[in-house]
């Protein structure tokens, strides 16, 4: 077993904490430091879902890329989801650590992942979060281009089929061929307007809403809405495969194992 510390730490080489925007909640929430930890769960979410797998394959910690705890606590209701969650956890010695935003503008993190899934390369930042004095730039989403032009309905059969989603909902704002792709995981539907001011000419994100799409239509863009789920889980087998990576020299070793059963919680009637 290895200290969670050394876990943490390859972690934080993944996805530094200070790349998080200030709002954001990543880091270790749930346990200690110094508790002992053989085998890692690395999921979306820490669902009871997870939590089950976790107890199931004897994972002493999960690794999630959405907050355990985002808001402060002001009680810990344990008849209620999350109380009771936090509760189990507690009683099987799991701890949870979280790398949320600052695995999103991370190299290789979340919309790295999602750019090659979908077939865009020539990547380039889109909206800078940070810009160094060596001209570096952090970013969150991505600028990418397609190898040929495609019509936005292909276009959009390639990405339901490269995401882990039934399905993918598409605003067709003409005959306008798509080359130039921006992209934001997760949901990223306030960023339409800089998309477009970067000269894409599709957008792909999650969570879309009617007047998002709307504005989008009228800016001559067109907009691809693969789900929060469906442009996020895709890091989970990288994130996974990373951590072997940095923990493979750690002496006493360390499993790190994936959830590969969660679904969206939206389906089709």
């Amino acid at each position: 077993m290895v200290k969670c510390q050394v876990i943490l730490d390859a972690l934080e080489r993944i996805a530094p904490r200070h790349l998080a925007e200030e709002w954001d909640n990543p880091g270790l929430l749930v346990g200690s430091p110094a508790q002992e930890v053989n085998r890692i769960l690395v999921a979306l979410d820490v669902s009871d879902h997870v939590v089950h797998q976790a107890l199931e394959q004897g994972a002493q910690m999960i690794i999630a890329h959405h907050p355990l705890i985002f808001r402060p606590l002001k009680k810990l209701r344990t008849d209620l989801p999350l109380g009771h969650r936090l509760s189990v956890l507690l009683k099987h010695d799991i701890a949870v650590a979280a790398a949320h935003t600052n695995l999103d503008i991370a190299q290789g993190g979340v919309n790295d992942v999602l750019a090659e899934a979908i077939g865009l390369s020539k990547l380039s930042s889109f909206v800078i979060t940070a810009q160094h004095e060596d001209g570096a730039v952090e970013s969150m989403g991505r600028i990418g281009c397609l190898p040929s032009p495609m019509t936005i309905r292909d276009f959009a059969l390639q990405v339901r089929q490269a995401l882990p989603t039934q399905h993918v909902r598409f605003v067709d704002a003409g005959a306008r061929p798509v080359r130039k792709v921006a992209l934001c995981s997760g949901a990223g539907a306030e960023f339409i307007g800089k998309a477009a001011a970067l000269g894409a000419d599709a957008y792909v994100t999650g969570d879309v809403k009617y007047h998002d799409a709307q504005h989008a239509a009228e800016l001559g863009m067109h907009v691809i809405d693969a789900g929060h789920f469906g442009t996020e889980f895709p890091v989970v087998e990288q994130l996974a495969a990373r951590l072997r990576q940095e923990l493979a020299e750690v002496p006493g070793g360390i499993q790190v194992v994936t959830d590969r059963s969660s679904r969206d919680f939206f389906e089709l009637a």
